[in-house]
């Protein structure tokens, strides 16, 4: 990924920051991460659902208990922080929301990057009863989808395909085109699921490495422009 992503993302000077869809969501907030930390800011990374532990593991430091003194301290200590609490020997777990967002409000952290969704992944994400797991403080949501779905049949390039039955009307091995993805990015029980009323929405489309998946993102940004709860559109460039 090339660029400054806090600019792409127009983000503010304190935040946090929850990712939910599909299509790279660790890979962009790690980034965005290790950016931020580049930068000077002190910044705590964790998710409300589960994360590959080698991808917290591999940060610079771990603080594995949500104490807020414990959480403070690594912070003091170190640019970047993850916040790993449980989970196996594949999967991370972090804390509640709840306790994220207390974390929020009393760790002098300048940026709080969440993992709030999962997609298994997949390049469409239409989220479950359960989902997306986003922190009621959350400033900024960012919602991800892989371009690559475009073209793809629901079966093979969803998660959920079920939910983004319902959603769209189609069929599961039906194939999914640029409006059948606005559909799901925009829709209240879709990409906009869950998001706290004061959050910014920033969707992020990713797999735009090929012309086609080029012309394919171009669309799907003209016709989210017209979606008033959407601030903001970018295009991610892979790798």
């Amino acid at each position: 990924m090339t660029g400054s992503l806090v600019r792409m993302l127009g983000l503010g000077t304190r935040e946090l920051v929850a990712f939910t869809g599909a299509g790279g969501k660790s890979t962009l907030m790690l980034a965005l991460g290790v950016e931020l930390a580049g930068a000077g800011e002190h910044v705590l990374v964790t998710t409300t659902t589960k994360m590959g532990r080698a991808q917290l593991d591999g940060l610079p430091a771990v603080c594995r208990s949500e104490d807020r003194d414990a959480v403070t301290a690594a912070v003091a200590a170190n640019s970047l922080v993850a916040l790993a609490t449980g989970g196996d020997d594949h999967k991370a777990t972090g804390p509640p929301p709840g306790v994220i967002d207390a974390l929020f409000r009393s760790v002098p952290v300048d940026y709080l990057l969440v993992e709030a969704d999962g997609a298994h992944g997949r390049s469409l994400k239409a989220p479950g009863p359960h989902e997306p797991v986003i922190p009621a403080e959350a400033t900024t949501v960012v919602v991800l989808m892989g371009v690559g779905a475009v073209g793809g049949r629901i079966a093979d390039v969803a998660h959920r395909p079920e939910q983004v039955v319902i959603l769209t009307g189609l069929g599961v091995r039906d194939t999914l085109e640029v409006d059948h993805c606005v559909t799901v990015l925009t829709h209240p029980q879709g990409g906009l699921k869950g998001i706290p009323p004061g959050a910014r929405v920033v969707v992020a489309l990713t797999e735009t490495g090929t012309p086609a998946a080029e012309e394919a993102a171009t669309q799907i940004v003209e016709r989210l422009g017209l979606c008033e709860r959407i601030s903001r559109v970018v295009m991610v460039e892979d790798g």
